[in-house]
């Protein structure tokens, strides 16, 4: 593995002209030979949320006396600047703006972000731009501006229509709250994803189907369903509560996977299920292995060139991002991915989607032929976990439903 080096200084200098020279650095010939570059997307990170929730293990920061919206733009901006060279010419397909709370940001802020953002990239005319909002922050005449600068499709964090399991998840609103928050979405988004979480603190079998029926009778494009998971550092993880046990949510995800059929929903990704012609452009990029520029605090890119494929991060408290970003210099981390890890970084991402993928996909975005990864290939197949011909490799139901382990083989086979 290619060790992360840090790439942040401390002087008080446009490091602009340091960007571009690494720019043509990374044009030099290296262990790939890409034929041709992938989709490009941009993701925003807004760090600050009103509460912080106790399963929540996003860079995410409590705005308990607000929070410096000017400045933090301003910020972004010098990012975006500063990481140009990188990306030149290149056009923007999708547009993802996530947190933390996005919704937090005034209209006018959002619509200097949006300028920004156009003033400096040229973006798809087809672009889909999304934003991130919890039903907590929703005002009608601010979305209704959200929507006039450039929004077209919002990402609304329902999580239960149940004030009792919102209460238990920390989450600032309740039922009636969320369902006014689609009501708002509807009026003024014809795009738009509900994202809910299931087994739940206490949750029986039958208000996870109430919540799923109530989020199909509000009829989303789009559906995020996440089973809910104890991430270590949250503090779920420190004080776990009583959840569902695990035939109960397997019974769970079954129903899901019935009500949500019966709807006209096709489950295309783990956690993802959309209406045709619905899905989420903005994660089809993440999971075909495209590219990514991420500004702010504690965002991630993937940045292909000709010849190499570079990861970054940018400093992830949002004082420290401030600082640096100001200075030119918002990347905290950054290294070249290894030509033994291009394998494993694919499969993990491409067998999230339930029909697979098209087996020139992984020549096109790793540069390596499919050779690279035949034993791990071999071994799923013979344990039953995939499915593959000259055209297609996919996972089987039984991959879907131990994914975890299906990763793993490629994980093995990497070094």
């Amino acid at each position: 593995m290619i060790p992360i080096k840090p790439v942040g200084n401390s002087a008080l200098s446009d490091t602009r002209p340091a960007a571009a020279q690494a720019a043509t650095a990374y044009l030099k010939p290296g262990v790939i030979n890409l034929s041709a570059l992938p989709p490009l997307s941009l993701y925003v990170h807004i760090p600050w949320c009103i509460r912080k929730c106790p399963y929540c293990d996003f860079n995410s920061h409590e705005a308990k006396d607000g929070f410096p919206e000017q400045e933090y733009l301003a910020a972004l901006r010098s990012d975006l600047e500063t990481a140009l060279p990188l990306i030149w010419g290149r056009k923007i397909y999708t547009i993802f703006i996530g947190g933390g709370t996005p919704s937090l940001l005034s209209a006018q802020g959002l619509d200097r972000l949006m300028s920004d953002i156009r003033s400096l990239l040229p973006l798809d005319g087809a672009a889909e731009i999304t934003m991130e909002a919890n039903p907590g922050t929703f005002e009608a005449e601010k979305f209704k501006s959200y929507r006039t600068s450039g929004i077209n499709r919002l990402s609304i964090g329902i999580q239960s229509f149940n004030s009792r399991h919102l209460q238990a998840l920390g989450r600032i609103h309740d039922g009636d709250e969320a369902r006014r928050a689609i009501d708002i979405a509807h009026a003024n988004f014809d795009n738009f994803n509900l994202d809910l979480m299931y087994a739940l603190p206490e949750q029986s079998l039958e208000e996870a189907q109430q919540d799923i029926a109530t989020a199909i009778g509000c009829a989303p494009p789009h559906l995020s369903l996440y089973h809910l998971t104890m991430e270590p550092n949250t503090v779920f993880a420190k004080y776990p509560p009583v959840v569902p046990d695990d035939d109960t949510s397997a019974d769970m995800q079954d129903m899901i996977e019935a009500m949500t059929a019966e709807a006209g929903y096709r489950h295309y990704e783990v956690s993802a299920y959309s209406k045709p012609g619905r899905q989420a452009r903005h994660n089809l990029n993440y999971w075909q292995f495209g590219d990514y520029l991420g500004i702010g605090a504690g965002a991630h890119s993937k940045i292909s060139f000709p010849h190499r494929i570079l990861r970054q991060a940018r400093y992830k408290q949002p004082a420290s991002y401030l600082q640096h970003a100001q200075m030119g210099n918002p990347v905290q981390e950054e290294r070249e991915i290894g030509r033994n890890e291009l394998g494993f970084e694919f499969m993990l991402n491409a067998l999230r989607l339930t029909e697979g993928f098209e087996t020139h996909l992984f020549a096109e975005r790793t540069g390596l032929t499919l050779n690279a990864i035949d034993k791990a290939l071999n071994e799923a197949e013979a344990k039953g976990l995939i499915y593959r011909d000259h055209k297609v490799i996919r996972p089987t139901e039984f991959g879907q439903r131990f994914l975890n382990d299906l990763q793993q083989i490629f994980l093995s086979d990497q070094a």
